[in-house]
């Protein structure tokens, strides 16, 4: 039970990434419809993760590194929560 909520877990991840990415690859698209109802999913699924790391780094020339920040806070954020996940699941497992 404990290693499927894991699998589930990185599953979810794996799927908001790539909601992320989808997001900045419309980004670069010149004018796409932001009332299109997937494109207002995206944004309303990313957004509470973009808002926070907006204007980090101030962008150079039309290129925006904050996008780079958060990919990385992410992941090792995410490896963290992972890592500690496995060795409560481990420890249950074992019965200690």
């Amino acid at each position: 039970m404990g290693l499927r909520l894991v699998l589930v877990l990185d599953l979810a991840f794996e799927i908001f990434t790539w909601i992320l990415i989808a997001r900045f690859l419309l980004s670069w698209i010149p004018r796409v419809d932001y009332h299109h109802p997937v494109v207002r999913f995206i944004y309303r699924a990313t957004d509470f993760v973009v808002r926070p790391f907006r204007g980090i780094i101030p962008p150079v020339g039309s290129i925006d590194f904050s996008p780079i920040i958060m990919f990385l806070v992410l992941r090792l954020g995410y490896s963290l929560v992972r890592r500690i996940l496995v060795i409560f699941v481990l420890q249950w497992s074992l019965g200690g």
